[in-house]
């Protein structure tokens, strides 16, 4: 008897897990003008991302006077981010000239991973890029030793495994989240949070779960890198120059902590309740 039991509830969540195999997506618009609109917009901005990161990546490995350590990770920087706007804003050029913005379960999932990991990768080269600063300015004697391209390239591997891990986490949350009924998804691309509203079943641990994944990189990333701002500042006052490269340091640490405060407000910014199950449900 408990055998049998056990076999019934096991196939009730299995039938409950497969009951969703595609979600609609909302977009950032439903009005039918605005979304030409939204799709001339991000074509020319995403075909401009994909021109000047290609631009940068060519003109980096082309060139033998930019074999720096900065110009290495910088290339790597613009290659990430061609991919992370390629894994968002192809769908959403397409949903914006489609009458059907559905996406299927795999696609949503693949989708998800791709996004956290090429953003992880960001994250990752920017800290790179400050603790190469950090070294140039603070420690210029020794900065040919420090930043060898050996050292460098194991660096950069060290960026790709733990944005691997990063995105391996957050979709391992995902997938243990049972669709059984809606499948509308208010947002223009998936993720973990618009997915969890359609959960059936208790998210707290999920989501402080991925709270905690999330939240852990980038507050140690604004740690990382206001600790080297502080040190290069102090590293600074030694040199005539000051005023001169603290510019060009502020303009790279701004654009540092840009990426944290997206990724911060994009946690923990409250999402949209769904309308009524009844009405969003997909057959």
């Amino acid at each position: 008897m408990e055998v049998t039991e056990y076999g019934a509830q096991g196939m009730n969540s299995e039938v409950m897990n497969n009951t969703v195999n595609e979600f609609i997506l909302l977009g950032l618009t439903q009005d039918t003008e605005k979304q030409k609109i939204i799709f001339v917009i991000f074509l020319i901005l995403y075909l401009l991302t994909l021109l000047w990161n290609l631009l940068i990546v060519v003109t980096i490995k082309a060139s033998v006077a930019l074999g720096s350590p900065m110009y290495f990770f910088l290339s790597y920087l613009s290659f990430a981010d061609a991919c992370f706007s390629t894994t968002t804003v192809p769908r959403l050029l397409v949903d914006a000239l489609s009458q059907k913005k559905s996406i299927s379960y795999n696609e949503c999932m693949t989708q998800l991973f791709a996004v956290h990991f090429f953003g992880g990768m960001e994250i990752f080269v920017l800290i790179l890029m400050a603790f190469d600063r950090y070294v140039a300015i603070c420690k210029p004697l020794q900065y040919t030793t420090i930043m060898s391209q050996h050292i460098c390239s194991m660096m950069v591997i060290l960026a790709w495994v733990g944005s691997g891990i990063h995105s391996s986490a957050q979709m391992s949350l995902a997938l243990q989240l049972p669709f059984c009924g809606p499948n509308v998804i208010d947002h223009y691309f998936c993720d973990v949070q618009p997915l969890m509203l359609l959960a059936c079943m208790d998210t707290y641990v999920i989501n402080l779960l991925v709270v905690s994944n999330s939240g852990t990189i980038c507050m140690v990333s604004f740690i990382v890198l206001l600790m080297s701002f502080i040190l290069v500042l102090y590293g600074l006052s030694q040199h005539e120059l000051i005023y001169k490269r603290l510019e060009t340091y502020r303009t790279k640490f701004a654009v540092c902590q840009y990426e944290n405060l997206i990724g911060w407000s994009k946690k923990m910014i409250p999402w949209k309740s769904l309308p009524d199950p009844a009405l969003t449900r997909h057959s």
